[in-house]
């Protein structure tokens, strides 16, 4: 008779290992420099210490892989983004200022898996498609900060705060990986000032008009 007190299969915990040594992997050589279009499943495979159809019994394939790493940012980015509102504690042109350098300390140490990401979106309409996802998302909780302080007054009501939103986060979402790739650190705090003037006096506190 078998025993009721045996402990339950273990597969769950045995994929979520390899899943996560198999994404370790991969960071570890982008991070190295290699590009994610010339990465082999193979290369991938016996850095993580597995066999090829071990990575193959995980992820559909490479394209599959990047998702995963986008997932673990994607929640990070936006809850960087929605920790700010204009009034309030950490508000205020400061505290979006503060909020912007934040998110340019997130893109550079991240800076290898959002490079695979955009070189991928480039050709590969299912990591695009995901992506282009996320920004949405967050271009529709800024639409909606911006909406929130046209019905307070605070900012002008005659334009349209959705077209806002996206012009926001997608012109910062550039300019933030553009000044990256560039690697000047010691600009960090002056990119971020200015994204945060532009979008504080040109958005939140438009004349109206």
């Amino acid at each position: 008779m078998p025993s009721i007190t045996r402990r339950p299969a273990r597969e769950p915990d045995r994929r979520a290992a390899v899943e996560a040594e198999v994404v370790s992997a991969a960071r570890r050589l982008l991070a190295r420099g290699a590009g994610f279009t010339e990465l082999g499943v193979q290369q991938i495979a016996e850095e993580a210490g597995v066999a090829r159809s071990t990575f193959y019994l995980y992820f559909r394939n490479k394209s599959d892989l990047l998702l995963q790493l986008a997932g673990e940012l994607k929640q990070r980015i936006y809850d960087l983004g929605a920790s700010w509102t204009p009034t309030g504690p950490g508000g205020g042109l400061d505290g979006l200022a503060a909020n912007y350098e934040a998110m340019v300390r997130f893109y550079r140490e991240n800076a290898e898996v959002l490079a695979a990401i955009a070189e991928t979106s480039a050709y590969d309409p299912e990591v695009r498609d995901y992506w282009e996802g996320q920004l949405a998302r967050f271009a529709g909780r800024v639409a909606e900060v911006v909406a929130e302080e046209q019905r307070a007054g605070r900012t002008a009501g005659d334009f349209d705060p959705v077209t806002a939103g996206r012009v926001m986060v997608w012109g910062g979402e550039r300019v933030i990986g553009r000044h990256v790739a560039m690697g000047d650190a010691a600009a960090d705090a002056s990119v971020a000032r200015e994204l945060a003037g532009q979008h504080w006096f040109g958005v939140y506190h438009r004349q109206a008009g």
